[in-house]
């Protein structure tokens, strides 16, 4: 799974055609969420891996709060055969500073 930073991802996003998923749960959208993200709570996407499979082999980019429970979420997107998987490191809260 690739690790990109806040910066990283910025410079990266608006050339590269890449799924957004954000895995927080609902009451932490208040605090904002990229443009264009997909919500799908952690706990839900087994159940709903169906609607990310159109980003199977494409740039999949996965958001929490941290970084944490994305980096668990692309773990298990990679063992159900994700190959481009991106995890934002330090999460929403590295994006807003």
């Amino acid at each position: 799974m690739k690790q990109m930073n806040a910066t990283e991802l910025a410079a990266w996003l608006p050339e590269n055609n890449a799924m957004l998923v954000d895995v927080r749960e609902a009451h932490e959208l208040a605090n904002g969420m990229l443009e264009d993200a997909k919500h799908i709570p952690m706990n839900h996407i087994p159940a709903r891996i169906s609607e990310l499979e159109p980003a199977k082999n494409s740039p999949i980019v996965l958001i929490c709060r941290s970084g944490q429970r994305s980096m668990q979420v692309g773990q298990y997107l990679e063992q159900a055969g994700f190959s481009d998987v991106i995890n934002l490191q330090g999460g929403m809260n590295s994006w807003a500073t």
